[in-house]
């Protein structure tokens, strides 16, 4: 029979987050993938300033040769422009190919085990096996992705989604032309820039119809497919659904959901590697002192500020008068854009960013 502390279902960045945090709590883990290293998907591949942080955490130093700086956002839609630069670091845009080798060699150096080509089987009410094995562990974790089987064998569904979108992903050959990672708005959807090389962006489109393809959206922003013209493509396109999912539970017994299969947040606010790997933490502490209550109940804080900016920004996407609205304030009023992006990397409160322009105010 195998026999580990804790069996983790799916070898992801969400998987391999949660594996190494309980690793560092002297847990003896197993990790179970059904495919190999490096693992791709498609995603906009922007590291914020706070998710190094949260990978240094887990012991793992994005470098400069990884992949490319940026040293902000910037949000263009027709005539508006509006960017903000972070108040503290860079950001780093990498492959995601690139980021989960990061991650397997981090498991590799806490002799994490991995399992790769192999699936775990889960059938309600019954212990989870390996290949068909019967394996004993004290915890299970669900890292296996939105429509997570494991979800549906601890018996917690789907939950409520609150939103449902299409993206795709290519990368191309063309020097970057900004130091933002640039955020277009169309009226079929958005479309995300981001420098992971020297030579190399990622772009990124998420729309509300299956239907749009990536050309489609690329199609009504002139101004980015005007860099693009001629731009040879470097890898096939990738496409992906994206969803706002909460659920109303993330644990059952012993078993524990992490990454998408525990909820997400629309790819719109550019944070869900991120919550994987602060739910990582919260996990590895909770069963650290063998109280799953812990990483329950404190979860759902974890997806508060994405869920409310992702209901902000889609709101933004849906009604073209809102985000002509919205980017008009914002291109006038740059420090209050500022500002929220201070607010969504978790740099400043909500109170802070309420009355942040108290003192102008009174001074007017």
């Amino acid at each position: 029979m195998i026999r580990c502390d804790a069996l983790i279902a799916g070898g992801g960045p969400a998987g391999l987050a949660a594996a190494i945090a309980l690793r560092q709590k002297g847990l003896d883990v197993l990790v179970a993938d059904a495919l190999f290293p490096p693992i791709d998907k498609a995603c906009g591949e922007g590291l914020m300033p706070d998710v190094q942080k949260d990978l240094a955490a887990l012991g793992i130093q994005v470098a400069a040769q990884d992949g490319a700086a940026f040293d902000g956002i910037a949000f263009l839609s027709g005539r508006h422009y509006a960017a903000a630069r972070f108040e503290h670091g860079t950001g780093i845009g990498i492959r995601r190919l690139q980021l989960h080798l990061l991650l397997v060699e981090r498991c590799r150096q806490l002799s994490v085990r991995l399992a790769w080509g192999s699936r775990i089987g889960a059938a309600q009410n019954q212990p989870w096996t390996v290949d068909g094995e019967s394996c004993s562990y004290r915890y299970a974790v669900g890292a296996d992705g939105q429509s997570s089987r494991m979800r549906q064998s601890i018996g917690l569904g789907q939950g409520n989604v609150l939103s449902r979108r299409f993206g795709a992903r290519c990368h191309y050959r063309v020097r970057p032309w900004s130091r933002m990672v640039e955020v277009h708005w169309g009226d079929l959807g958005q479309a995300y820039i981001t420098p992971v090389g020297p030579e190399e962006i990622c772009v990124a489109t998420v729309a509300r119809s299956p239907a749009t393809r990536m050309e489609a959206v690329l199609a009504g922003l002139p101004a980015l497919r005007a860099h693009l013209d001629g731009a040879g493509e470097l890898s096939k396109m990738r496409g992906a659904l994206t969803t706002t999912r909460k659920l109303r539970r993330v644990t059952a017994g012993n078993v524990a959901l992490t990454g998408d299969a525990s909820g997400s947040a629309d790819a719109i606010t550019g944070e869900g590697i991120a919550l994987s790997f602060r739910q990582a933490r919260l996990l590895a502490e909770a069963i650290a002192v063998d109280n799953l209550a812990i990483y329950e109940a404190g979860h759902p804080a974890v997806l508060r500020m994405p869920h409310h900016m992702s209901r902000a920004m889609l709101s933004m996407d849906a009604w073209p008068w809102l985000r002509e609205r919205a980017m008009g304030l914002f291109s006038a009023q740059p420090q209050l854009f500022a500002h929220l992006l201070a607010l969504h990397l978790g740099e400043r409160t909500l109170r802070d960013f309420l009355f942040w322009d108290v003192p102008a105010r009174k001074a007017a």
